[in-house]
């Protein structure tokens, strides 16, 4: 035997004992512990599986690495795949699986682990789910305009836009006092965009566990004050490099610019690849919340350079395969919505077209019809009179065009004529939250935003009573539609059902003193009407009228200083109406 066949001998021995290691090594995956929360969890309340997992991966945020889920079976017999996700609370416990139950009674659970070894599943395990005061999550009502709970009561979003804006440990700008704050004005929603979870630091396809960690947080103070949240999933300033320029340009800091341009992001096939991994992340950690009632995908598309140099047709499939992935993965079937910027110009009827909520944004000062002078004369328009008509336009558009739950997703700030601080501010807040209800948005205008710019412009009182009048209108179990109204020197729109009608009337320039209004189509019979002082939050006393031929009339009241103390019924009233 030569020396060349002796290396070929050993060589071959080596192999064969490199490939017998290799296969004693390579196991399959194994579940070596499962510890629940609790044996008994309240209705739509946080179940959470905290497992320890021995597998081979990597990167343990890939899905096509280590695959984690667990089934649930209902006591009715439905199954619900949830999937798990990477979350290290201790050293033992790197993984969790978080469910919401959404039926009383035992449930049974079986968590699965997928690797490139192979699978392993669990035992059965079980747990109870008890009565809550919890309402369920937000979906579209059967009625197609309004939102409800899955219990069937009615949800109608009563709230404003409030970033946090979390860069570093402890420095998010929502705070507990805030939700407070909000939730004694009456607040049940508040949207806010966070900073990404993927950073030039994490890299692509791996989450800040530091961000992550403030999204519980903010989830879990929300809940626990039942607020909801809009999650605005893409700023359009994390995809623009220079469309609008300042701190509206950050795509640079994306480490999607490792892989695409911002002209590319929404067609780029590698992107996709990593986002279709971020949203399951997302839908497995947060999915299981209440709290989480609107996916708002995208916040002004047309501020990114996928819409601007793009393809706007890329963006707008971008948006449909968005749509699709969430109303295909969310386990619990919220809503999805997204925007073009406030102007005038930015309607977008196939992004209405394309989300569950037509949304759109409303900006005066950028270009909508707003007075030009900075001194109105006697003769001029009211610009607060301009700026209700505006979202009365607007909405109309949106309830007329698409048929399906309308909002103004965005507004406010200082686009306007006044300044946040000025008494006309206030006003065209006010004005903005009972116009827009009267003419069948599903939630309040979403102001921008709340911050201590503009607190005492917008978080007032009004909010609370907005928030009052509306609590008892069953939204999602009536078959309402634009009322016909006329109001004389006012301006007054409607929404009627069989049970009920509600409006708003206003006169900026006077009041609605010794005002009168009719509305029309209406069956012959009594009606109860009761007229609401929106300023005061206080209903005036119960009245009986008439309706004939087809029409009932309403007039006013006038209200004068008695014994010293003001009494002014002021430039708008709403009212309800019912038949008796």
């Amino acid at each position: 035997m030569n020396r060349i066949t002796k290396h070929f001998i050993v060589l071959a021995i080596c192999l064969i004992n490199l490939n017998f290691i290799a296969q004693v090594q390579a196991e399959p995956p194994s579940i070596l512990s499962i510890r629940a929360n609790s044996r008994e969890i309240g209705l739509y309340e946080k179940f959470e599986l905290r497992l320890d997992i021995k597998a081979a991966y990597t990167n343990p945020f890939n899905s096509k690495e280590i695959d984690l889920t667990a089934e649930f079976t209902s006591p009715s017999g439905r199954k619900q795949q949830i999937w798990g996700f990477y979350n290290p609370s201790n050293w033992t416990s790197l993984w969790m699986v978080r469910f919401s139950p959404t039926e009383q009674g035992t449930w049974r659970y079986v968590v699965s682990v997928k690797d490139s070894e192979g699978s392993a599943k669990s035992r059965t395990g079980t747990f109870t789910a008890v009565d809550s005061s919890h309402h369920g999550f937000v979906t579209i009502a059967q009625n197609q305009r309004y939102l409800k709970h899955d219990d069937g009561s009615s949800f109608y979003g009563v709230g404003l836009w409030y970033n946090d804006s979390y860069e570093q440990f402890n420095e998010g700008r929502i705070t507990e006092e805030g939700l407070d704050n909000l939730q004694k004005r009456g607040v049940n929603f508040i949207s806010f965009f966070p900073t990404p979870l993927e950073t030039i630091g994490s890299g692509l396809g791996r989450y800040d566990q530091n961000r992550c960690g403030r999204m519980d947080q903010l989830f879990q103070w929300c809940e626990e004050r039942n607020i909801h949240i809009s999650w605005n999933i893409w700023f359009h300033s994390y995809l623009s490099m220079a469309v609008w320029g300042g701190g509206n340009a950050r795509y640079r800091n994306n480490p999607y610019s490792l892989i695409s341009s911002a002209t590319d992001f929404y067609g780029n096939k590698e992107a996709w690849k990593y986002q279709e991994q971020l949203y399951r992340y997302m839908i497995a950690r947060w999915g299981y919340s209440r709290a989480l009632f609107l996916w708002f995908i995208v916040d002004e598309i047309n501020g990114t350079e996928g819409w601007t140099k793009g393809d706007k047709a890329v963006a707008e499939e971008w948006s449909r395969k968005m749509d699709s992935y969430f109303n295909k993965y969310d386990p619990y079937g919220r809503p999805t919505t997204g925007t073009q910027s406030g102007g005038i110009g930015q309607w977008w009827p196939e992004g209405y077209k394309i989300f569950d909520i037509a949304a759109r944004e409303i900006y005066e000062a950028q270009g909508h019809p707003m007075p030009k002078s900075g001194k109105l004369g006697p003769q001029d328009e009211s610009p607060i009179r301009t700026s209700y008509q505006n979202y009365a336009i607007q909405t109309q558009n949106l309830w007329n065009g698409f048929n399906k739950p309308a909002l103004i997703g965005e507004c406010g700030w200082d686009l306007t004529y006044y300044e946040p601080g000025m008494p006309g501010y206030l006003a065209m807040y006010h004005n903005a939250l009972w116009v827009s209800l009267s003419n069948g948005s599903c939630t309040t205008p979403f102001w921008w935003a709340y911050s201590d710019f503009l607190n005492d412009s917008v978080v007032t009182n009004q909010i609370l009573n907005f928030s009052r009048f509306v609590s008892n209108i069953d939204f999602a179990n009536l078959d309402l539609e634009p009322a016909k109204i006329s109001a004389g020197n006012c301006d007054a729109w409607a929404m009627k059902s069989d049970n009920l009608i509600f409006g708003w009337i206003v006169n900026p320039r006077t009041s609605v003193a010794n005002e009168s209004f009719t509305i029309s189509g209406l069956p012959e019979g009594s009606y109860g009407i009761r007229l609401y002082r929106t300023w005061r939050g206080r209903f005036m006393d119960s009245q009986t009228i008439k309706s004939q031929n087809g029409t009932l009339t309403c007039t006013i009241p006038e209200l004068k200083t008695t014994r010293g103390h003001a009494l002014h019924i002021g430039n708008d009233i709403a009212f309800k109406i019912v038949p008796k």
